[in-house]
């Protein structure tokens, strides 16, 4: 008699996605501006590789990127956002003439303080119309196509004389919204050289950090 298949059988199991593992990202040793300048985040030999690498276009072809630069989540946040766009070749573009990828560089005063317990439940986030990051997350939810990517870029500060790291109730809050998280990647201000690195620090930066932190999720949408 032929063997009835097992329960136990994975066969029609649908992978699930797990993230990445955390990546190092370095300047090439021959890149003169390893650090940002004033006021942004990203390096832009950094930004030069999401869009060329990150995605993994044939022939490293570089996406079209919309970046935009959140200083504050006070109420009316959306008018204050200064964009900068980076755009391919017009055959190149997506039919939707939305961007692909959305990079937000989140000033460090506009981050959650340690004390701030951003809402992660359905219940106490009503959606697009929400002030601060819940809102904000939702919208970019909304303005992106489907399994587009959302990068925050973003830098540790410190309070009271102690740095502090967000990343975790943002990517709770963004997880709501609709995003899956994908990859955090370390985005380092300097050079290795030998066994030691050298920093190229931003005059704008706290004392002490010598890299931003870059966080990848995507825009699950639902059939």
């Amino acid at each position: 008699m032929p063997k009835t298949p097992s329960r136990r059988s994975t066969a029609s199991r649908p992978r699930q996605s797990r993230p990445l593992p955390t990546t190092i990202w370095f300047p090439s040793s021959d890149e003169p501006n390893a650090a940002p300048i004033p006021g942004a985040v990203l390096p832009a030999w950094a930004i030069d590789k999401i869009r060329t690498e990150f995605v993994g276009r044939p022939e490293h072809r570089p996406v079209p990127l919309l970046k935009i630069a959140i200083r504050d989540t006070a109420p009316g946040m959306d008018a204050r956002i200064p964009t900068t766009p980076f755009t391919a070749a017009a055959d190149d573009e997506g039919a939707t003439g939305r961007p692909s990828i959305l990079l937000a560089e989140l000033h460090p005063d506009a981050l959650p303080a340690p004390a701030d317990n951003l809402p992660v439940g359905g219940s106490e986030m009503p959606g697009a119309q929400e002030n601060g990051w819940p809102g904000f997350f939702y919208r970019a939810h909304r303005l992106l196509p489907a399994n587009g990517f959302l990068l925050l870029a973003t830098r540790q500060r410190r309070d009271s004389g102690r740095l502090t790291d967000p990343l975790g109730a943002l990517i709770a809050s963004a997880r709501t919204a609709g995003f899956r998280y994908l990859q955090h990647i370390v985005v380092v201000y300097g050079h290795p050289v030998d066994d030691r690195l050298v920093p190229a620090l931003p005059s704008d930066t706290t004392r002490g950090i010598a890299h931003c932190d870059l966080i990848a999720l995507s825009a699950i949408t639902h059939a």
